[in-house]
């Protein structure tokens, strides 16, 4: 009788274990992975032109930056949205991008980003990520530091991926994958 017990408390378990391994697939939660990072995308839209409400405005700026090549020492204030589509029609608004960009190099566009990312919806509703770092953005895949962040993410590290998919040429409107990896 005591091996039937036994037997039965460790299918009980491991069907407890699985039930709840279910829920959280179900739930559509972000995973860590075995680093212990967790892994999402967002979409970030940098809008400057083609409307009357943009959403990042330069604010200051040397005497040389509208001849420079690269609007060196331009700086634009950011409160961009954040969407889980890469058009503001096809995803949910899940954030903002909030700080500011500096055009910081001489020779090709180089940008010191310094900018929170501040969640209003979706799983990390309440939260935020700092976020600081070079962004060089002709090429294709650029490297920014997690620094800090709030709420879920508190004492948060890790690094953003960015990838231009439209670059507003015509639109006005820049819009950017970022592949956040985030350990809190």
């Amino acid at each position: 009788m005591a091996a039937t017990t036994t037997t039965s408390r460790a299918a009980s378990t491991t069907l407890l274990l699985l039930l709840c391994a279910a829920a959280l697939l179900a739930s559509g939660a972000t995973a860590a992975d075995d680093n212990g990072f967790t892994t999402f995308k967002l979409y970030f839209h940098d809008i400057v032109a083609g409307t009357s409400s943009p959403t990042a405005v330069r604010i200051a700026q040397a005497a040389s930056s509208n001849t420079s090549s690269t609007s060196f020492g331009a700086v634009v204030a950011i409160d961009d949205p954040l969407t889980t589509g890469p058009t503001r029609a096809s995803g949910t608004e899940i954030g903002r991008a909030q700080g500011t960009y500096t055009f910081a190099d001489q020779k090709t566009f180089g940008l010191l980003m310094v900018m929170n990312f501040v969640f209003t919806g979706g799983d990390h509703n309440g939260s935020t990520l700092s976020i600081v770092g070079r962004n060089e953005v002709l090429s294709d895949v650029r490297e920014m530091s997690i620094v800090g962040g709030s709420g879920k993410f508190r004492m948060a590290r890790g690094y953003v991926q960015a990838h231009t998919i439209d670059s507003g040429a015509t639109s006005g409107e820049t819009v950017v994958q970022y592949t956040v990896n985030v350990k809190a």
